[in-house]
């Protein structure tokens, strides 16, 4: 029997039981899609990407509906680590490598497009998501400190980005006092946010531009034609236009997407408000993410907790023990909170693809998606709902400019690829150990 991602580790109609949905107040619960409807376009899935582009095709004046199967921003997008970066997942010097200097800086471009888009509309519809300047990349071997120092130059030099510094070992100990790492960079245009209630800031944005929310509205089938015609339970659309926006929690309910994007669970805790000690962390109230493959990221909460995720998981089931799971990681890098008190802990489902580029694509006549952020994606799915708009309104090209990064099948499709992921994810596991 094939696991079900949507219910496996949670609950149908509930947010997961995570900081975020404790500290902010969701939408009324929404009606489901029923009956015999149409739209210009429907959308599945209610997380960043979808809600932006809901909300970028209402204000262009197209008739669109959401489909989300569970509750607005119950994926990924209300659970991460909050952290807004700068760039695509990919460094520049590998783009460069991999697409020639031209399209890596357009690349370069829309990720930077990405974070102002993001801080724009966190600003304008959920300023209690209360977005933070600063993010840190901290080196966990020596050895790494001068490729960052070096890359911090080519972004200087090459792309004219100012707002990023190189970090020696004292300096990054003064901004995160943790004994851990060699030094870094810090990313001031990059920052952090509380991302259930941008997500929620979005949809209540997308419902007052006109768009149709609808929740417990798992779609069952897309059948493509001159009007597509996407069928939930309760509910038959026909629609000019579709968009997937399912990200880690699409399953296998579209094959040509899931032979690119794999789902991987990762753990969050949040301690107790730490009062001083907050301060004394991390000083300048900074988000971290760490040179782990399986990567350390960690930041401060608007009333003074230690939001910190991190620890490994092979199987889509979460552990019994999350909050035993991520503490063990937490501790390492900061012994000062080994008697603090875990108030909540809680997972998440995200999707990656091989390269960890996001996976871009026209499916089928007007079948579009765009998924696999690999942990990158606060910035990059907000827009790439933006793109997505842009393509259904006639002007494609910067959708297609993302489509245009090549992201390879898993080896073996989507029969072998959770085998071989465990398989890899041990080796770098223990490779981050050496």
């Amino acid at each position: 029997m094939t696991l079900d991602i949507l219910t496996a580790n949670d609950r149908p109609g509930q947010y997961p039981p995570s900081y975020y949905a404790a500290s902010t107040t969701p939408l009324a619960p929404l009606p489901p899609a029923e009956g015999q409807m149409r739209a210009d376009v429907v959308v599945i899935g209610g997380g960043y990407t979808g809600l932006s582009a809901a909300l970028h095709m209402a204000q262009a004046g197209l008739d669109v509906t959401v489909l989300e199967a569970n509750r607005v921003g119950f994926g990924a997008s209300g659970r991460n680590g909050g952290q807004v970066g700068t760039g695509q997942r990919l460094d520049q010097d590998d783009l460069e490598a991999m697409l020639g200097k031209p399209r890596a800086r357009a690349l370069w471009d829309l990720a930077g497009e990405a974070v102002d888009l993001t801080k724009s509309l966190a600003a304008t519809h959920a300023p209690d998501a209360g977005f933070t300047p600063g993010v840190i990349h901290a080196d966990h071997r020596a050895r790494d400190v001068a490729h960052s120092h070096a890359y911090v130059r080519k972004l200087q030099e090459d792309y004219g980005h100012t707002g990023i510094s190189a970090l020696d070992r004292d300096e990054l100990r003064a901004l995160c006092a943790s004994d851990a790492y060699h030094g870094g960079t810090l990313d001031m245009v990059a920052g952090h946010l509380h991302p259930l209630a941008y997500a929620l800031g979005l949809a209540r944005a997308a419902q007052a531009a006109g768009a149709r929310i609808c929740e417990q509205s798992r779609v069952t089938k897309v059948a493509d034609g001159k009007r597509n015609i996407v069928e939930t339970d309760q509910a038959r659309i026909s629609a000019g236009h579709v968009l997937w926006a399912a990200n880690g929690y699409l399953g296998h309910a579209e094959r040509q997407v899931a032979e690119r994007v794999m789902p991987i669970n990762n753990f969050i805790v949040a301690t107790e408000p730490l009062g001083d000690l907050a301060q004394d962390l991390l000083p300048g109230n900074h988000a971290v993410a760490d040179s782990k493959f399986v990567i350390n990221y960690f930041r401060l909460s608007q009333d003074g907790r230690m939001l910190f995720g991190g620890g490994e998981s092979y199987g889509y089931r979460f552990p019994r023990d999350i909050a035993a799971k991520a503490r063990g990681p937490m501790v390492e890098i900061f012994p000062q909170l080994r008697e603090a008190k875990i108030d909540y802990a809680w997972g998440g489902t995200l999707g990656i693809t091989l390269n960890r580029m996001p996976h871009f694509a026209r499916l089928r006549g007007h079948v579009l998606s765009a998924s696999g952020f690999s942990g990158h994606g606060v910035a990059l799915a907000t827009l790439a709902g933006k793109l997505a708009a842009e393509a259904v309104a006639g002007q494609a090209g910067r959708f297609d400019l993302m489509a245009d990064v090549p992201t390879s099948r898993f080896p073996g499709g989507v029969a072998l690829r959770h085998p071989l992921l465990v398989a890899g994810m041990l080796w770098f596991a223990l490779r981050d150990k050496l």
